[in-house]
């Protein structure tokens, strides 16, 4: 089983192309755990990417919600073997339905949609995403200070220092951002498709 990314640019007419930007991001670890073939850009303002871990692939997405300018397709099944060296060149059902995926999320409302043979399992990983987008649209910058050190491990105490706030200014940041909510999402739809049953 194997998870293929498409993602494409919103408004790129209007705010110019981000994908060069982007495949920077997703690729400048080029040791990113589950990464099995770098993203690439495809066609236009269309970039995709192969990975073979769950987790990784969550963090990829979230990172997608979070800049809030991309359409984001998740397919999920089978490549056909060997996986050639370019993204472009890969081919398998994975890549039909990320294909699917990503022509779904320009009619969503959170802009990301799963596709996979097994369509109700399918739909339990998407809709987490769309809780989470939900959440995500509605952090603010403080909000995203806050779970951004918290994501790094530093302890409230410490991250109080850091941004010079109390402690339960950063409790109440943390919460108002829902940072708990985000953690169990992204538990949660990593052991979705750790569990096979998508594809």
């Amino acid at each position: 089983m194997v998870f293929v990314l498409t993602v494409d640019q919103r408004g790129s007419r209007s705010i110019g192309d981000l994908v060069p930007e982007l495949l920077n991001t997703l690729n400048r670890r080029p040791r990113r755990i589950g990464l099995l073939r770098k993203f690439e850009r495809t066609a236009g303002d269309e970039v995709q990417g192969v990975l073979s871990e769950a987790r990784a692939t969550v963090d990829v997405i979230v990172q997608l919600l979070r800049a809030d300018t991309w359409y984001v397709g998740l397919g999920v099944g089978a490549v056909d073997q060997p996986l050639p060296r370019s993204t472009r060149a890969g081919s398998g059902e994975a890549f039909v339905f990320a294909r699917e995926a990503v022509n779904r999320a320009k009619a969503s409302p959170h802009h990301v949609n799963v596709v996979g043979a097994n369509e109700h399992a399918a739909e339990q990983v998407e809709s987490v995403l769309w809780l989470m987008a939900s959440v995500l649209r509605r952090r603010s910058e403080r909000g995203w200070a806050v779970a951004d050190l918290l994501a790094e491990g530093l302890t409230r105490r410490e991250i109080g220092v850091k941004l010079g706030i109390s402690q339960s200014a950063v409790t109440q940041r943390a919460q108002a951002a829902g940072f708990a909510e985000e953690q169990r999402g992204r538990v949660l739809a990593a052991e979705l498709l750790e569990a096979g049953e998508v594809a």
